[in-house]
């Protein structure tokens, strides 16, 4: 009996935020709590490195692969009231502007804010824009010319049974949608829909399904993001890209972004930890890992690899992706009605 009271007590402890020391265990309570969308795998190493470097202690909440970053989103408004995260890590932004219309977003601006671009962050700093993936056609060179032209003449009146997109209702073609019926309106963005769905636009599971029906050659070219074009490249497929343009000819650049929660447990941590995600440093180390982020604020080009570099320039013509909560919530009732 006296053992198992033992074992309770034992865990209890671990459960007060506190530093509490038993025998030569130390149990150290977090600086910072952060909940992460941006894949585990690459998120570590940054927030390891913030750690060594600061000293402080980070618990980081990752969502899951069947979740996505929406998982995460409805914890944060549930836990509104109580909250138990200081930062949120968006792998996207449309979500992240779910929680400021919430009013679960706590105003920020510091130096990383400062080197971000005005089109990539909120101008009353409840979020902040960095490392983003870029909408693109990926092309089977062995297939289909990587071409505007060729692209163009097949979206425009060709047969399109060997073309894949995901299904837009998620995700970044949710928002590639969003900001087509921003631009177009809603009767341009039905008619262009259904003009694509009429000659047999292939609707699949998500943008890696795109990616690997393209790269094995199932279809000519698809929709798909950066970070998913990278991943068939690096495995030798034969596959080029060409960033998708909007009508009004900008790129749909889509950053990671993070905020603070509105009274957080940890505001002084929470903010040295989103200085530290917004800076040059870590837009280097993100855009040198396998997905290849492109850095939104000033780097240094001759650490970047040439594949992202060649980028650049087409990442900063991107569109604005603020204010376009209603385009998205608009375009998923229509969706969700049989769209």
């Amino acid at each position: 009996m006296i053992k198992r009271w033992g074992r309770v007590a034992f865990f209890v402890l671990l459960l007060i935020p506190a530093i509490v020391v038993i025998g030569i265990v130390v149990v150290r309570a977090p600086d910072v709590v952060v909940y992460c969308a941006h894949d585990s795998v690459y998120a570590a190493a940054i927030i390891q490195k913030f750690e060594t470097q600061t000293g402080l202690r980070v618990a980081v909440k990752y969502d899951t692969e069947a979740t996505k970053s929406l998982g995460l989103t409805e914890l944060l408004i549930y836990e509104r009231e109580r909250p138990q995260c200081d930062v949120f890590w968006n792998n996207e932004l449309l979500g992240t502007l779910d929680l400021q219309k919430q009013g679960v977003l706590e105003p920020y601006k510091g130096s990383g804010y400062a080197r971000i671009p005005e089109v990539h962050k909120d101008p009353d700093g409840h979020w902040t824009g960095f490392a983003a993936r870029m909408r693109v056609y990926i092309v089977n060179t062995n297939l289909c010319t990587a071409s505007y032209a060729a692209i163009e003449e097949r979206l425009t009146a060709g047969d399109l049974s060997r073309v894949a997109m995901a299904r837009p209702l998620y995700g970044t073609t949710l928002t590639h949608y969003a900001v087509l019926w921003r631009q177009l309106g809603e009767a341009g963005l039905v008619a262009w829909h259904d003009s694509l769905r009429e000659r047999g636009l292939r609707v699949l599971a998500g943008n890696s399904t795109v990616k690997n029906q393209v790269a094995a050659g199932g279809c000519d070219f698809g929709f798909t993001d950066t970070d998913d074009f990278f991943m068939a490249q690096d495995a030798g497929a034969p596959v080029a890209l060409l960033p998708v343009l909007t009508p009004a000819g900008q790129t749909i650049v889509i950053p990671n972004s993070v905020s603070i929660m509105a009274h957080c447990p940890h505001e002084l941590a929470a903010r040295r930890f989103v200085d530290y995600l917004l800076s040059a440093e870590t837009e280097l180390a993100l855009a040198n890992s396998p997905s290849r982020q492109i850095p939104l604020g000033p780097v240094d080009r001759s650490r970047l690899p040439n594949e992202v570099a060649d980028l650049v320039p087409a990442a900063a013509k991107g569109c604005s992706l603020a204010g376009l909560g209603e385009s998205r919530t608009a375009c998923i009732a229509w969706l969700k009605e049989g769209g």
